[in-house]
């Protein structure tokens, strides 16, 4: 009974999150609950909820201390240049910028922490998506999927994991995988490729007469447009403001219009961008603080240096970069108050999923419902597929470690699996080397504090994030497995 109000559980939760029936936090709520009751959880419900939180309350400071700073600093303008960056290097090409999304966040993901993948990938792209008007979808789909990737790294955490359950060295459980990692990463980035193409359509459609490539540099103000050679796209702004005879609305852009207004040279950008009002890159914000930019800039790479050494609590040194970075640029009161309220729907929205994801991992671990799962599972294969225990075990791995810790799974399911292995004659370092093909699935679930975090910082809905990422991790995974298999990494016994 446990194993059928699990699993039905965590497949009424995907369903009314996919079709958007209910919201992430309602979901993580209600669901849990109500399948809890059905389990006999009573009265107890309350203590197996409140002690999952306790274990919460860092994970939630840090997400809503995290994103007040970096919010701040995008107010504040600190990334504006690098955007203006970012575009002369990528070009505004959404395929280009896609590709470099998911390079620069797999780049990122080497400190196996990612939580600083995804706040250093949102801060630097998500300005430039904005400002071509791409889906914020996409980011959150090509970081997830080049993380998940790049999370076998040895420090990254499931790879030790594995090691230690099964008492192996790490290095024998990672080097051989090197191969799967990178057959990941170049799917990964095959990905990435289209769903760019896939953005640069759909801008195209939305608006054709503005995606026509001049015959001549000079029929732009900032000379040749970005991604005109070889690639036929060109966003630009036309001598003469009305393109295609359209009614002029915003810089000689049709009203609607879903591309960007993109000024060609620096001073325009500066002084209009008509594209950026009303958006976080408005050139003529408020609450820009340019005479204050290197104090920002060292302030952040003081953070960031202190969150990559690891040697004070995470949420405490964004506890004090945010208040300081609070203090020097809004040294007034009122003012401190207005940035707090300004970001106040993405912390609400972030902080109060992480509270009620302990609901759900509270219910599953506090009924038995996780024991009872993978009991089942390992029970139900037939000792005909025994030498094949660790192809097995790498296909469990994507949804398993969905739907529970990594803790609960190494260190609870997969020396079961392990020991039944052993009996068919496959290694430990096979079934480590299987187990951690599924993190790229992994990271995508709503347990996973740092997907909450990016999703939230990129204002995406999870459902649509799920939508978007799932099957493309799931693809990953099998590509890693497959890729081991055929190298010989993970054998069959």
């Amino acid at each position: 009974m446990l194993v059928i109000l699990g699993f039905a559980m965590i497949a009424v939760f995907m369903v009314l999150i996919m079709t958007k029936k209910l919201t992430p936090v309602l979901a993580l709520i209600i669901v849990p609950t109500v399948f809890g009751l059905f389990a006999g959880a009573g009265l107890g419900i309350g203590d197996m909820v409140m002690d999952s939180m306790k274990s919460m309350t860092s994970t939630a400071a840090l997400l809503m201390f995290a994103i007040i700073y970096f919010g701040l600093m995008i107010d504040v303008g600190l990334f504006d240049p690098l955007v203006k960056f970012i575009l002369r290097k990528l070009g505004n090409d959404p395929a280009k910028v896609v590709l470099g999304t998911a390079i620069l966040a797999a780049a990122v993901s080497l400190d196996g922490d990612g939580s600083t993948t995804f706040i250093l990938t949102t801060a630097a792209m998500l300005p430039v998506y904005l400002r071509l008007k791409m889906s914020p979808v996409v980011l959150t789909c090509v970081a997830g999927l080049a993380n998940g990737t790049m999370n076998i790294l040895p420090w990254g955490g499931p790879t030790a994991r594995a090691a230690t359950a099964l008492k192996i060295d790490v290095n024998d459980v990672f080097v051989p995988m090197i191969p799967s990692l990178v057959a990941g990463l170049v799917v990964v980035f095959a990905f990435a490729w289209l769903l760019g193409l896939q953005e640069r359509n759909r801008l195209r459609a939305t608006a054709p007469e503005i995606w026509s490539v001049p015959d001549t540099a000079e029929e732009f103000d900032g000379g040749s447009p970005a991604g005109a050679a070889g690639t036929g796209v060109g966003i630009g702004r036309r001598k003469g403001g009305n393109p295609g005879g359209a009614a002029p609305a915003v810089d000689g852009f049709p009203a609607g219009s879903s591309v960007a207004v993109l000024e060609r040279n620096d001073t325009a950008t500066e002084n209009g961008g008509a594209g950026l009002a009303d958006t976080a890159l408005d050139p003529n914000r408020s609450t820009l603080r340019p005479k204050l930019f290197w104090f920002n800039l060292a302030l952040t790479v003081v953070v960031m240096v202190v969150l990559v050494a690891n040697v004070i609590p995470l949420p405490f040194v964004f506890m004090v970069g945010a208040a300081i970075a609070l203090l020097v640029n809004f040294p007034k009161v009122k003012d401190q108050g207005a940035q707090l309220i300004a970001h106040a729907p993405s912390i609400v929205a972030v902080v109060s999923m992480v509270m009620a994801a302990a609901v759900l991992t509270g219910v599953l671990k506090g009924t038995g419902m996780v024991e009872a799962m993978s009991a089942w599972l390992v029970q139900i294969i037939p000792s005909s597929m025994g030498p094949f225990m660790a192809v097995i075990t790498g296909v469990l791995s994507i949804p398993m470690t969905f739907f529970m810790s990594n803790d609960a799974f190494y260190f609870g399911v997969l020396p079961v699996l392990s020991e039944t292995a052993a009996h068919y004659g496959v290694g430990a370092a096979d079934m480590a080397r299987a187990s951690i093909t599924g993190q790229p699935f992994h990271l995508q679930s709503p347990l996973v504090p740092a997907i909450l975090l990016l999703v939230s910082l990129a204002k995406v809905d999870l459902g649509d994030h799920h939508k978007k990422v799932l099957w493309r991790t799931a693809v990953i995974s099998l590509v890693m497995l497959g890729v081991g298999m055929l190298t010989g990494a993970i054998g069959i016994g």
